[in-house]
């Protein structure tokens, strides 16, 4: 049972909310891209307000883990980390794309979904990474890991040996640039589907009532891959 500040920066979405004891009581999100550094902070300190509350009275701070952008994680996690040490907070870290497949299935219980043979169903989340690759894992119809994470190129023949055999759900931002890519009756694809802060909340309560925290001095965000700086060919000079 607490009072827990959850924070998603690992996509182009911007999103915050306080949840307590499992039950969000306030939230801001904004899908607009590059703008996290502007509005994080604001959003935190919009929705502390709204509850009348103080940074004193949370119990602990949620942050999404990755993968996903490289500079939305470190925004995220310096932000969450910074008021953790502020305030003496423990600090939690949350799967991205397992929150992601638990918002899929807050959905289908909440009938906000209806698809076929969902419990028989393989969930993919996906991020989108560079070009042609994303970072996915599969969950099951509870939202509980069953593979591993991974950066993968997708092609025409990703999936076809599971697809032949079992349905499989698609989503988030990098399922919708494969979506011509893999076809097959099995195949299922959700848009509008994106990394929130809402769907944090009912991880966030459970790893905090089993009191599973990270080190805050230490943590750092699942990259997945290294950072790759764009140099850019423009000479600035002329």
């Amino acid at each position: 049972m607490a009072l827990i500040l959850n924070i998603e920066t690992s996509t182009t979405v911007c999103s915050v909310c306080i949840s307590k004891d499992g039950n969000v009581q306030s939230y801001r999100e904004s899908k607009d891209e590059k703008t996290h550094a502007k509005l994080l902070t604001v959003f935190i300190d919009e929705i502390i307000k709204e509850q009348n509350l103080k940074f004193d009275d949370l119990d602990a701070i949620a942050v999404s883990m990755g993968p996903g952008s490289y500079t939305g994680l470190r925004i995220g996690v310096s932000t969450a980390k910074g008021l953790c040490y502020a305030k003496d907070l423990p600090l939690i870290a949350v799967n991205t794309l397992q929150s992601m497949a638990k918002g899929i299935v807050t959905k289908i219980k909440n009938d906000d979904l209806n698809i076929t043979d969902f419990e028989k169903s393989i969930l993919v989340p996906m991020i989108d990474a560079r070009r042609m690759e994303v970072y996915s894992s599969f969950f099951d119809a509870n939202g509980e890991t069953t593979r591993e994470i991974k950066a993968e190129i997708i092609d025409e023949n990703s999936y076809q040996d599971i697809l032949s055999k079992q349905q499989m759900i698609f989503f988030g931002d990098g399922s919708g640039k494969i979506e011509e890519t893999i076809k097959h009756k099995n195949a299922v694809f959700i848009s509008d589907i994106n990394t929130s802060s809402l769907t944090m909340v009912s991880l966030s309560e459970d790893a905090f009532n089993k009191n599973e925290f990270v080190n805050v001095a230490y943590f750092e965000p699942f990259y997945l891959k290294d950072f790759v700086a764009i140099v850019s060919k423009k000479n600035i000079f002329k």
